[in-house]
């Protein structure tokens, strides 16, 4: 039985050079957490969430300043980068025209139509897409009189919002509804689906810390895909973005959607484990975060049930006391010194990387 249904069809907008919707995959992205105003640091994690293989990235624009400061981050990165606007219209204004590659607004929180109609403008102007931000915690005033901080209420938010949009002439619309709980965030985007062909950003906002964080996302999110529903995904963590994005690549490779770099498996220890698996685990998976070889890794604890118990891995190693081996798809390749069994797997991956393309290099 299939665990993903069929994608939800919508159109289709352009991101810079991102697709996003209809026929494109599922893109993955994250937002900084440092002050936007500091172009360095800002600079500095978007380039290494650049390298965890984030697609998208979001900056917030508090202020002028960090307006200002969008055209120096975007000429230093590669990735399309959006601007987060609340309340005042001229921030997103000054934003579009200093080289962002789209808006994230509530049309509702902008204030009169001539406000939003300026965004509009700009945003035309300058190819930008719109994503309509609906959060359960920020409704407008009327409709969470009428409805509550509801599913329902999410919907009419987001509905109203598109209509603005639309009346204005502007199409290159995708809405995010999102609430702190997986309950509500997954009925509003499931009430949303037949309702618009719009595309949707999935995530669980304000998720928590690494356990909760992971849990409401992957349950969430997961529900989400495996409906069909959602072209663009967030895992929101109070972590280092980087976690994000590690996160909702391996969302998408549980539910077969995606895969991006080795798959990494590891054994959950016990008695016999003679070694610091959960140090090599950790070690193996962050250095594999850089890496884009589709193979699968083990790491195991036993040098006695390990190789067998990870067969179907391409590559991995297993401990003993002070020792180690190195094998491929169940066969001991050599033995090693339990100091270097981490560097040693990695060189062995990339030059089993090396090989295959230049294996591929020779087909082409």
């Amino acid at each position: 039985m299939a665990l993903v249904g069929k994608r939800r069809k919508t159109r289709q907008i352009r991101l810079g050079q991102q697709s996003i919707g209809s026929d494109a995959q599922v893109s993955v992205q994250s937002m900084t957490n440092t002050r936007t105003q500091d172009v360095a640091a800002t600079v500095a994690q978007i380039l290494a969430l650049e390298s965890a293989g984030c697609e998208i990235v979001r900056v917030a624009v508090p202020d002028m300043d960090a307006a200002l400061a969008v055209r120096q981050i975007k000429e230093r990165i590669n990735i399309p980068l959006i601007a987060d606007i609340h309340f005042d219209y001229r921030l997103a204004l000054a934003s579009a025209e200093h080289g962002v590659d789209g808006l994230r607004i509530n049309p509702g929180n902008i204030g009169e139509e001539r406000k939003i109609k300026a965004v509009v403008d700009c945003a035309k102007a300058h190819k930008l897409p719109i994503r309509v931000g609906v959060n359960a915690g920020s409704l407008e005033k009327e409709i969470e009189k009428r409805y509550g901080a509801t599913p329902k209420a999410m919907v009419e938010s987001a509905l109203a919002n598109i209509r603005v949009l639309e009346n204005l002439g502007f199409y290159d619309i995708k809405v995010s509804l999102k609430a702190s709980d997986v309950e509500r965030t997954v009925e509003a985007y499931r009430m949303l689906a037949p309702l618009t062909d719009v595309p949707f950003h999935v995530g669980v906002t304000e998720a928590g810390g690494l356990y909760a964080g992971i849990t409401k996302s992957a349950i969430g999110i997961g529900m989400l895909l495996a409906e069909g529903i959602g072209d663009t995904i967030r895992v929101s963590l109070t972590r280092d973005p980087v976690e994000e994005i590690r996160t909702g690549f391996e969302i998408l490779r549980a539910l077969g959607i995606r895969k991006r770099g080795p798959e990494l498996i590891s054994c959950p220890t016990c008695g016999r484990c003679n070694i610091d698996l959960f140090k090599i685990a950790e070690q193996t998976e962050k250095a594999l975060l850089e890496r884009n070889a589709q193979i699968k890794v083990a790491i195991m604890g036993c040098v006695v049930n390990g190789p067998g118990e990870a067969k179907e891995a391409d590559i991995g190693i297993a401990g003993g006391d002070g020792k180690g081996i190195l094998f491929k798809k169940g066969k001991v390749v050599r033995k090693i010194d339990q100091d270097c069994l981490v560097d040693q797997l990695l060189e062995e991956i990339d030059s089993m990387t090396k090989d295959a393309e230049e294996i591929n290099g020779k087909k082409s």
